[in-house]
């Protein structure tokens, strides 16, 4: 049996030793990488505990220039830390979809989008991020609004013989409300922006003296789309000087066109019934009249001859002729006359008529009797 001597002992544990060492320094390379990742671990925590607590990475603003867009437009959203002095990663999300991601140095992280359904409204937030230390913004929102229609303007004036007092209404029917109306003569503001909150016209009330030449004004209408103003077609009032009355007649015109109806009703209501009267009274008239010459003739009236009997009005007795006696005493006689015509004005012809029955009727009751 072989011995183990000292020589032997000291080079196994020479080889012992050699194998060990590869091994140990494997181990110790990877403790002290462990040791270091811990290290800065330990330290990124500290810093990021340190900076909170001084404030030196604030929560990161997100905006945009316009919050309030039509659909299909194109907006930009920055998102910006106040800490420009380190390397920030930025995470922009809409909801909890991610959109982008961008690496900056003092500067913004911005992203172009289109404004195209709701959906596309928000909310957006961002992050930002130092190692392992971040920070989210507030939440940011779109908001669709419909531009302003051109707003019509109206003018009621009061006119004295020295002012006008002028009432200018402006109003826009379409648009998102509230819109804010402004007032101008010409191209100068008259008046501050008068917001509304419902879909009615904004007023305002000035007061012109009647001197100068005629005044041009027009309103304007916006809501919280910006470069969306709307203006009105402008309205000129004609100015007048002294007594004059511009707009009275153009005032008075409908009332004095229905009082003129009125009379000419009232007057036609009045003369219907003179007129069908008369027209009736015409068409019992002979129209003979004119100029045509007027036929004489001679009548024969046969009567007695008593004494003390009236003579015919009207009527001269021209001659008369013996006829016969009978058993009394009386005779008979023809009177000859020449009746007198006359010729008289339409208005009179009514009472020539009832002359000329009384004179028939007398006629044949003397003729009769």
């Amino acid at each position: 049996m072989r011995t183990t001597t000292g020589w032997d002992l000291e080079s196994l544990s020479k080889e012992h030793l050699e194998l060990e060492s590869p091994n140990q320094n494997a181990m110790w390379k990877k403790s002290f990488l462990v040791f270091l990742f811990s290290l800065s671990v330990q330290k990124a925590a500290l810093d990021c505990k340190r900076m909170r607590k001084t404030n030196e990475f604030p929560s990161p603003n997100l905006h945009s220039k316009m919050s309030t867009v039509v659909r299909g437009q194109n907006v930009s959203l920055s998102c910006f830390s106040e800490n420009t002095s380190r390397q920030i990663t930025y995470s922009l999300f809409r909801g909890e979809k991610h959109l982008e991601i961008q690496d900056r140095k003092g500067e913004p992280m911005t992203l172009n989008l289109r404004i195209s359904d709701a959906q596309d409204l928000g909310p957006y937030k961002c992050k930002a991020q130092v190692s392992n230390c971040f920070k989210y913004s507030r939440e940011f929102n779109f908001v669709f609004v419909d531009p302003v229609t051109a707003p019509v303007l109206n003018i009621s004036v009061i006119q004295t013989k020295t002012d006008q007092y002028i009432m200018l209404r402006c109003i826009s029917f379409n648009g998102s409300l509230p819109i804010n109306y402004t007032f101008f003569e010409k191209n100068i503001t008259i008046s501050p922006a008068i917001s509304k909150d419902v879909r009615e016209p904004a007023e305002f009330n000035l007061t012109n003296n009647n001197s100068g030449e005629g005044k041009e004004y027009k309103c304007e209408a916006k809501n919280t789309l910006p470069d969306h103003a709307k203006y009105s077609q402008p309205v000129t009032i004609p100015s007048t000087g002294g007594d004059s009355c511009p707009l009275c007649l153009q005032l008075l015109l409908p009332g004095l066109l229905l009082v003129l109806m009125v009379i000419i009703l009232i007057l036609a209501l009045w003369m219907l019934p003179k007129y069908k009267a008369r027209k009736a009274m015409k068409d019992n008239v002979p129209r003979d009249y004119g100029n045509r010459p007027m036929e004489i003739g001679i009548y024969a009236n046969i009567c007695e001859n008593q004494a003390g009997e009236e003579s015919v009005p009207g009527l001269e007795p021209k001659q008369s002729v013996p006829i016969a006696e009978d058993g009394t005493g009386h005779s008979q006689e023809i009177h000859y006359v020449t009746p007198v015509f006359r010729q008289v004005a339409p208005r009179d012809q009514e009472e020539e008529e009832e002359e000329k029955e009384w004179e028939e009727d007398l006629m044949s009751s003397r003729f009769n009797s």
